[in-house]
């Protein structure tokens, strides 16, 4: 009997280590959803906005979209979740661009119709591009918005935080559904599998927020059951002033904007970046 129950345990680990083993090589797959073809920015309701060149420094051309801002308005660089393309968030853009905010719809690499593969270093190096490309436009740091949706959070909070750390820091930067670090987002739907030693790219967030040196807004529903609200307000804790939440009641991880996020997004980008004043309070 000790012998067969030997060979079952034997055989229970030995299963363990094999799906252990085919998630970390197939961690990737997991992680990024790429869509198909962006399409042109008119086809998606964006008829003022225009597709861009951007290239990387790792030899990357990446298709993004800009729409300018009017005069004396900011540049917002979005930077979208694991799924899809920028034209599934052209609506958020058309919301921005109502008040004459700009928009960049930065693209990464292996989506939209782009070339390579998503990587944490990778998605990394396309956001510095799409920074360059804007600073050669006229748009400085203090002239630019960083707006991380779910992935792109990580990539969001890397960006500013690169600029921040080369004395350069950006306008604001705003957090929609963010999680704290990507070990941390697997941990929940793979409570069984060790994901702090299996993640690769790991978005670390939460080492870096406190030192990005701009106002930040997070905005996280209740009913969030990809990543849990409790992320981002562990994030929005590791952040320095100035900073705003929004903890939308209900919202889950794709329809902030149908509980008000639109707004609350708004009312910090038109607030002073400097301080406190005019910056919407954490609720």
């Amino acid at each position: 009997m000790m012998l067969a129950a030997l060979q079952i345990l034997i055989l229970a680990v030995g299963a363990y280590a094999l799906v252990v083993g085919l998630v970390f090589l197939g961690q990737r797959r997991l992680m990024y959803h790429p869509g198909g073809v962006a399409g042109a920015p008119a086809d998606a309701g964006l008829p003022d906005a225009r597709e861009v060149r951007v290239s990387t420094a790792d030899g990357v051309e990446l298709r993004s979209w800009y729409l300018a801002p009017r005069p004396g308005r900011p540049v917002l660089l979005y930077l979208h979740g694991n799924a899809g393309t920028i034209a599934d968030r052209a609506f958020k853009a058309r919301l921005f661009a109502r008040q004459g905010i700009g928009v960049m719809l930065a693209e990464y690499r292996g989506y939209g119709g782009n070339s390579g593969s998503p990587t944490e270093a990778g998605l990394y190096a396309d956001a510095r591009a799409n920074l360059v490309w804007l600073a050669n436009q006229g748009h400085g740091p203090g002239d630019i918005i960083v707006y991380g949706e779910s992935l792109g959070t990580g990539v969001a909070v890397q960006a500013a935080f690169e600029q921040a750390q080369a004395g350069t820091p950006v306008r604001a930067l705003v957090l929609e559904a963010p999680f704290t670090a990507m070990a941390d987002a697997a941990g929940v739907h793979y409570p069984w599998l060790p994901t702090g030693l299996l993640t690769r790219d790991r978005y670390d967030s939460s080492a870096k927020i406190g030192a990005v040196q701009c106002p930040v807004l997070i905005l996280h529903g209740s009913a969030d059951r990809v990543v849990p609200q409790e992320q981002g307000m562990r994030l929005f804790a590791l952040a320095a002033e100035p900073k705003a939440a929004a903890w939308l009641p209900g919202a889950g991880h794709g329809d902030v904007y149908d509980f008000g996020a639109g707004e609350v997004i708004l009312s910090f980008l038109v607030a002073p970046p400097g301080g406190n004043d005019g910056v919407p309070s954490a609720r």
